[in-house]
């Protein structure tokens, strides 16, 4: 298959109702079986099946009682799709006289599910936060075969919940059981069962089992004690570091990149820099860095090298006839040699690019300016097979301009969301956040999102668990405009059919520097959201107008209740320039500022959340293997800690400018084994089959107990066969099914949804076809990032427009002097009036008659 026909992984054709999904479509019953026995998955005999641990919550477990019409009471037969298939109760029972039996054959798309009726009088009823144990028997000709759960919301109705367990092929009855994540609020009932997708096969079931999981009780958290809203560390580093990219590598340093570091005099010089911090020592080492790669983008490959691409071609001039320029150029870090090495150029220049990893490991990067300083619309895409960005004529092409760093997140079913979250200036026209088919090439917007075009370096998350789909955008603002940074935090859930952001709790008010509160709307723009081991997220750092006013404000967001609860701040102020990101440890690193008077902040701020100090932690022996495979059970042993409730992926970031689309928590369904021979409890953790959910490469794994302490991660790899994760299978359904609440109601009639408008921006119908031409940059603003540069250097700040209350020349020179401005020249048009005696020199001695401040 030629390059060009390899677009990133998606999944319509093999859609699980309610879930995007992708799915292999050649049983290879033998291999897979080998591979799974080797991760250790159990496939013990009937006669060593355990006894349930408790009540079995399900009504006719054994499928012994027949409903009117000729299946098992109180269980449903579902599914969608283009398929044949039969349902009928058999007397090939493990136990009793009936067994359950699905056969799909002919299959072209969709599935086809056994499952318990969404009713009151069969679905058992669940409690929030709870865990339940699901267990069945079952024979399998196909290993497409998976555990599958819904949930009922009572404002909502039935909800596809989450798939918990790939099942191999098993001639003989065999126990499948898994442990369910913890029910999520506002859910009161649970309907669970089997699904056959894929190529077909035939698959019987008998004596499922549902049980609730005991929890030992846990003392609630003292508000007063030490750790009890986290502490914080300020570190001072050794080395001048202007770096405002981090990555977290999976050898546990971090990556700092810098470039020029916003200064025109390191730029002239050549100087440009980079860095590894070992967090562990507190140890800092040089890296040579062969061009300016300041405001770059950044991404972990399958193989943990990281690619960045773009940069720095050149700085605005000061005569006004160009602003930043973007590089070519592309290079990968390896972190086995602390050495960048240059890959083939992009087909434009790159100032600002996004950067999202696919589900087949390739990466798509769009946005920024180019070597014009011009707004760029090409899309690039590096190909992991090739290891190369693909030609511009091999690439889909849109020809839209995404504006700078805009958060592109990879979805279930392939597609990519564009959150509304950028940097500098106005929102892209339209609602300010859409849905893009890369494979298709259509953009389709979503509605709901407040005050769009004041979500400049505002940070939007894929909500933990990742398979629940949920993204949140928290606060944000305007360079150009600098208005005061607003308090909005809109959620959306993007598994439903038409999905819209809705309005989420506001961020808490901080505090500015000298102590004064927030009030009213005051928020911050400059927002570090980080995903955290206990599947929450926390939220620091900020500033309430263009690079002034540092806002000093920390919480943590918990998206099973969609609450903030505020926790100690940052002490160091992180504006522009800033970010965060989660160490293995389970602590955060925050790092820069870069106020307006071009000064950056070279420390380092360590934060301990709260769970640090609730008690003793888990911790996870080394794995047998870190090499995972999608769709297996794989093996750990745990001690120390309290029961285990949480065991999730967490891929590691690569943040810059309130910017990491990549960051995703991967829940795990457990399911426990017992007593591990050499001590420990032995936990079997289930890894999804779809990579759009975990794109391969490397991951910190983090188990979490009752009492909400995470262990220390351990590393490994998520890897795909090849046919599951490289390659674009043919034939792909783009009718896909939209997701609907339900099971479907087993009549063999195939569900269609949407598929797009096939229109690019712009109103020309591509469909995802070349054009034979290049269209032109689109025009932004020469001072795209807010600052007036008649005024100062290139690495200071007067804003475009002060704020709303700072209102004439006097006025001005006194907001400029309390973000730390002295008297700076003027090389351009005067037109704030900064520079009243014309002498050259704004806000100096000579102007309003003196001294301002």
């Amino acid at each position: 298959m030629s390059a060009r026909a390899r677009p990133p992984v998606r999944t319509p054709a093999r859609l699980h109702r309610r879930a995007g999904r992708l799915r292999r479509t050649t049983a290879v019953p033998l291999l897979l079986l080998s591979a799974l026995l080797a991760t250790g998955l159990s496939l013990s005999p009937a006669a060593a099946d355990p006894e349930p641990a408790g009540e079995n919550l399900l009504v006719n477990p054994g499928f012994e009682a027949a409903d009117g019409d000729g299946f098992a009471d109180c269980w449903q037969r579902a599914g969608w799709g283009d398929n044949t298939y039969e349902y009928s109760l058999t007397a090939d029972a493990r136990s009793g006289d009936r067994a359950a039996r699905l056969t799909v054959t002919d299959w072209t798309s969709g599935d086809r599910k056994i499952m318990i009726k969404e009713t009151a009088a069969c679905a058992p009823e669940v409690e929030p936060g709870a865990q339940y144990d699901l267990a069945v028997h079952y024979t399998s000709t196909t290993d497409n075969t998976v555990f599958t759960a819904f949930r009922h919301d009572p404002q909502q109705g039935w909800l596809y919940w989450t798939d918990l367990k790939t099942l191999p092929a098993a001639g003989t009855y065999t126990r499948a059981e898994v442990r369910t994540p913890q029910v999520p609020e506002g859910t009161d009932r649970i309907a669970w069962g089997v699904t056959v997708y894929g190529g077909g096969g035939t698959v019987t079931l008998d004596d499922a089992e549902m049980t609730a999981v005991e929890v030992e009780p846990q003392e609630p958290p003292d508000p007063g004690a030490p750790g009890a809203r986290g502490t914080w560390e300020v570190q001072r580093m050794d080395a001048k570091a202007r770096a405002m990219h981090f990555v977290q590598l999976h050898n546990g340093k971090v990556l700092m990149i810098a470039g020029s570091g916003n200064d025109p005099d390191r730029f002239e010089a050549g100087t440009f820099t980079s860095h590894l911090y070992d967090p562990a020592t507190g140890e800092m080492t040089d890296v040579d860095t062969p061009e300016d790669l300041f405001c770059s983008g950044h991404v972990q490959l399958e193989d943990g090298r990281v690619l960045v691409m773009g940069g720095n071609l050149d700085y605005p001039a000061a005569d006004g006839s160009h602003g930043y320029k973007g590089l070519k150029s592309s290079y990968v870090f390896d972190p086995a040699t602390n050495e960048y090495t240059r890959v083939n150029d992009m087909n434009t220049g790159h100032w600002y690019p996004s950067a999202t990893v696919l589900g087949n490991g390739d990466v798509l990067s769009l946005g920024g300016l180019d070597e014009k300083s011009e707004g760029t619309v090409t899309a690039e895409y590096f190909s992991s097979d090739e290891q190369r960005w693909l030609g511009l004529h091999e690439v889909n092409q849109t020809w839209s301009f995404w504006g700078l760093y805009p958060s592109m997140i990879l979805l279930q079913d392939g597609r990519l969301f564009y959150s509304g979250s950028h940097v500098f200036g106005n929102g892209l026209p339209g609602t300010g956040a859409s849905l893009y088919d890369y494979g298709t090439g259509t953009v389709t917007d979503v509605p709901g999102l407040r005050r769009k075009d004041e979500r400049d370096q505002s940070m939007s998350v894929l909500l933990p668990p990742a398979q629940r789909q949920r993204v949140a955008t928290f606060g944000g603002g305007n360079v150009d405009s600098n208005p005061a940074a607003h308090r909005l935090t809109d959620l959306i859930d993007l598994s439903v059919p038409d999905p819209a952001y809705t309005p989420g709790p506001d961020l808490p008010r901080g505090h500015y520097a000298d102590g004064t509160p927030q009030k009213g709307d005051e928020g911050k723009m400059y927002v570090s959201a980080v995903i955290l081991p206990d599947g929450t997220v926390l939220e620091t750092g900020g500033a309430l107008h263009n690079r002034a006013v540092p806002v000093h404000e920390t919480s943590i967001f918990d998206p099973a209740t969609d609450t903030f609860t505020p926790v100690a701040p940052d002490p160091e102020p992180r504006g522009y320039h800033s970010g965060s990101l989660l160490l293995p440890d389970g602590r955060v690193l925050s790092y820069g500022d870069n106020p307006g008077d071009g000064s950056y902040s070279t420390t380092l701020s360590l934060y301990s959340p709260p769970y640090l100090s609730k008690g003793p932690r888990p911790e996870i022996a080394p794995p047998a293997s870190r090499e995972w495979r999608y769709g297996t059970e794989n093996r750990i042993t745990v001690s120390g800690g309290g029961q285990i409730t949480k065991a999730a992926l967490i891929r590691p970031e690569a943040v810059t400018h309130s910017s990491d689309p990549n960051q995703r928590y991967v829940d795990l369904p457990m399911t426990v084994h017992g007593e591990a021979p050499g001590g420990g409890t032995e936990i079997g953790l289930n890894l999804t089959d779809n990579p759009n959910l975990a794109p391969p490469g490397w991951y910190m794994l983090f188990v979490t107990d009752a009492n909400g302490v995470p262990s220390v991660a351990q590393w490994v790899k998520v890897e795909g066969e090849e046919e599951a994760a490289r390659t674009l299978r043919a034939g792909t359904d783009t009718d896909a099914p939209s997701p609907r609440a339900g099971t479907g109601d087993g009549s063999g009639k195939a569900e269609r949804g949407k598929a797009g408008n096939g229109k690019a921006r712009g109103g020309e119908d591509r469909g995802g076809k070349h054009a034979h031409h290049r269209p032109a940059a689109e025009d932004v603003e020469a001072w795209v990032d807010g600052c007036d540069r008649s005024y100062g250097d290139p690495s200071q700040c007067v804003p475009g427009v002060f704020p709303e209350e700072v209102k004439g020349s006097a006025a001005k020179c006194r907001w400029l002097d309390g973000q730390g401005w002295r008297p700076f020249t003027v090389h351009g048009r005067d037109r704030h009036k900064l520079d009243t005696d014309r002498d050259g020199t704004a806000c100096g001695r000579g102007d309003r008659g003196g001294p301002i401040g």
